[in-house]
């Protein structure tokens, strides 16, 4: 069984509002996504402990898309489809899973020298068309995750969600938290989690700016746009730019709970401690960073950000990601870059 009560593009906050829907198709959708999710928890926090051990290495120590159809079902990976090289299929979420995973691989490569998600040529797996069961029947997915060793993405229930696959930022942030199981590996829970969920939101976000060409003045920072079926109380499933206003008063959705200070940081319990929640509070110092900048993002601030990721510790809080990007802005590209980057955090309260 293969399901994400963590690690996914849709927070359990989202799918716990949904649960509660009067339409009885989303209503129960949600149920089954929540009533799930215990047997990946269990595999998440080993492939946590242990990242290597899910690796599929490159036979050919390079870019290596594998890209499987689950066909509406939750046994990963599923059927062979489409591999490396080979030509495009009638099937529009298999050449978007296979064209937005070598956007990624290339988006690391080309900035960083990094192969692949592991540095060392980790295949990327990608299933597609992953569905749910019920106890009686499957159903689509309403999600998109890395599972530690592979990518799953749903088709959505046509309702609130499209095919996951529509998205390169979506796709891009949950092939960066492989990467970031190879590097910092932090924990997920609490503020060291939302670190986490930040570094996918903002590479993510990077490649597909990167791909776009687009400067930081002039880009996006909505997290999976494409995802959702078009609504005016809803624009994306996070506002890097803005948190708490990716939707509003949505009557599927609720109001987006992401706090953009530290005054309003969550301390509860849900969502393991505000994972996906708090993770708005880095966000927006990155959008600040960027735009003070100038430029396309990727350039010095995702660098900054790249080399944090590298150097922070498992358990790392804010604070630490606070004081790391500023002291890598300062000794890599001077006192006005950290400045500005002090500056950003000062904003969010640190």
């Amino acid at each position: 069984m293969h399901r994400c009560p963590i690690q996914c593009i849709v927070p359990p906050y989202i799918v716990e509002r949904m649960a509660h829907c009067e339409d009885p198709r989303i209503r129960e959708q949600a149920l089954v996504a929540l009533t799930t999710g215990s047997a990946v928890r269990a595999v998440r926090a080993f492939a946590q402990q242990m990242p290597t051990m899910l690796a599929v290495p490159s036979p050919v120590g390079r870019r290596n898309r594998l890209i499987y159809d689950a066909r509406g079902r939750d046994t990963l990976p599923g059927r062979l489809v489409r591999a490396e090289g080979q030509k495009k299929t009638a099937d529009a979420a298999v050449n978007e899973a296979y064209d937005h995973s070598g956007s990624t691989f290339d988006f690391f490569q080309d900035l960083f020298g990094r192969n692949s998600l592991d540095d060392a040529g980790m295949s990327l797996i990608s299933s597609v068309h992953v569905g749910e069961s019920d106890g009686t029947g499957y159903q689509p997915m309403t999600n998109a995750f890395w599972d530690g060793g592979q990518m799953a993405y749903g088709d959505g229930d046509g309702a609130v969600f499209g095919r996951f696959t529509q998205s390169l930022d979506v796709v891009a942030h949950e092939l960066t938290h492989g990467v970031q199981a190879f590097m910092s590996n932090l924990v997920y829970r609490g503020q060291s989690g939302a670190i986490n969920e930040h570094f996918a939101d903002v590479f993510g976000v990077l490649v597909r700016q990167w791909r776009e060409g687009t400067t930081a003045a002039d880009a996006r920072w909505l997290v999976g746009a494409e995802v959702l079926i078009a609504a005016p109380t809803r624009r994306a499933i996070r506002d890097m730019e803005h948190p708490g206003e990716a939707f509003r008063d949505d009557p599927v959705l609720g109001s987006d709970p992401q706090p953009n200070h530290m005054k309003r940081i969550y301390t509860g319990p849900a969502d393991a401690g505000g994972v996906h929640i708090n993770s708005g509070i880095p966000n927006r110092v990155f959008v600040l960073v960027a735009q003070s900048l100038g430029g396309p993002a990727w350039e010095v601030a995702g660098r900054i950000w790249y080399d944090a990721m590298r150097q922070l510790s498992r358990t790392s809080q804010f604070a630490d990601l606070a004081r790391i990007t500023a002291q890598i802005a300062g000794d890599e590209y001077g006192s006005g870059v950290r400045k500005a980057v002090r500056a950003a955090w000062k904003k969010v309260g640190l």
